[in-house]
Order: structure tokens, then C-alpha cells, then sequence
């Protein structure tokens, strides 16, 4: 059995409203989910033990329609599996009131998901609960504005910190700057990223009880979570253009 909360919160790690289509791996009840934003500026995995279900390949083409089976839901699922011959075409979804059907896709058609080169990581930053709180509320807070900035730099105390900068940096627009202090090697970088990803990133994760960040001199952040059984991580790479 599957708690109904557990299997919803796998799905929100990948899918962050963008990856209908992906691959879910069963292996010695530990599954593992690759994926790629339709932008191919966000590369990422989740995994979880303890997962109650066959070794098994699913092809999961719209996670959408997933979700909303899932919905009506309660308490603890029972999953299984339909076969036509060696091809899973089905996952039964049952808990104590519903017995649900959804359909499995071709593998043929999920696409391939990319790979993300070595990196050498200049700036580790605990992201604690509070901080996935406050960068939340200052995206938030810019709501039509999908520009951030993240700087490594000193403040006044002399100390190397990590400033997200949320908005526009020219001075002439509102802006928002949230710092960080962590393990920084290398200062004076200035990397543009999107912080409508950035937030809905740590949304899906709010429930992992804090992780870490890393970044890297060739514009390269990762995000890590792991609480419950549940680990996600996720590699965004800078844009290329920004208004800053």
C-alpha cells in the first residue's frame, strides 16, 4: 500500500505544472523518476523506497489526468498493474471506496530526458525551512516579474554571502533581495536565473523540511530534497538573455 499524500507528493516534485509525460522506474520497491521541463532549462529526478508496487516500466503520458484520479482519493492506495503481454497498459488505483483505471502509454512516446555534465560547485548554501518561506514570499511579492539575479558578494559585516535579487536591477522598478550566508569559493559572480522556477521548485518541496543549493561559476544551480523516504533533485541552468 501507498499513502494517498506520499504518491501526490512524488508526482508534485516532478511535474511542477509543466512534465506531463514521464517514465516511472519500479525497482526492488524503490521508484525513481527522471524528467525534463519542455524548456530543457530544468533537468531533475525523484525517487522513493518503500514504494508498493512490481518491478515494473510505466509509461505515464499525461500526469495531469493522473493527478485528478488521485484527487478523489483517501488514505492508503493499493497499486497494481495490467499486462498485455510483457507491456504494462494499466494502473489499478484502489483504496477503501474507488477502484481506478488509468491508462499507460507507449514508452515509445515519452521522450528522452537529458543529461547534466559534471560541475564544479563554488557556493553551498542549508536551504532551511525559513528560507524556502521568505525567497517564496519575495517571488511571490513580483508576481509579473520572472527576473532573478544570484550574486556572490560581501555585506556590511564583511562576510561572503549569496544575494537572490527578485525584479529589475536597473533602479528604476521595484526589487526585492534576499540574503544567504553558506560556503562561497568564489565571489563577484552574477548569474541570471527564473524565478518563476525557483519558487515553483521549492513549493513542490515545502513538505521536505529544508535541502541544499548549489551553484556553479558556469551558471548551474542545483536544488536537493530528501525527508521520509522522498529525495528530489533538480539542475537549472541560467538564462541566456536577461533585462538586468
Amino acid at each position: 500500500m501507498t499513502n494517498k499524500l506520499i504518491l501526490q507528493s512524488i508526482i508534485n516534485k516532478y511535474y511542477l505544472g509543466l512534465n506531463e509525460s514521464v517514465r516511472w522506474e519500479i525497482n526492488n520497491n524503490t521508484v525513481n523518476i527522471d524528467f525534463m521541463t519542455p524548456t530543457k532549462d530544468v533537468i531533475g529526478s525523484v525517487s522513493c523506497d518503500n514504494f508498493e508496487l512490481e518491478d515494473s516500466k510505466l509509461a505515464i503520458y499525461d500526469t495531469k489526468k493522473l493527478q485528478n484520479l488521485i484527487s478523489i482519493c483517501s488514505g492508503d492506495l493499493l497499486l497494481e498493474l495490467t499486462k498485455n503481454n510483457a507491456l504494462n497498459t494499466k494502473l489499478q488505483i484502489s483504496d477503501l471506496n474507488f477502484n481506478l483505471t488509468y491508462a499507460l502509454s507507449d514508452p515509445l512516446l515519452i521522450g528522452k530526458v537529458g543529461t547534466v555534465n559534471n560541475a564544479e560547485w563554488v557556493v553551498e548554501l542549508n536551504l532551511e525551512e525559513e528560507d524556502i518561506t521568505n525567497l517564496i514570499k519575495a517571488k511571490s511579492a513580483l508576481a509579473l516579474v520572472d527576473n532573478m539575479i544570484v550574486t556572490t558578494t560581501t555585506n556590511l559585516d564583511d562576510e561572503d554571502v549569496v544575494e537572490f535579487v527578485f525584479g529589475d536591477e536597473s533602479g528604476h522598478n521595484n526589487k526585492i533581495t534576499y540574503q544567504m550566508s553558506g560556503s562561497i569559493k568564489e565571489q563577484n559572480m552574477k548569474l541570471p536565473f527564473n524565478s518563476d522556477m525557483l519558487k515553483t521548485i521549492l513549493q513542490a518541496n515545502k513538505d521536505m523540511e529544508g535541502g541544499k543549493l548549489y551553484l556553479s561559476s558556469m551558471g548551474l544551480m542545483k536544488l536537493e530534497f530528501s525527508h521520509d523516504g522522498i529525495s528530489s533533485e533538480y539542475f537549472m541552468v541560467r538564462r541566456v538573455e536577461t533585462n538586468f
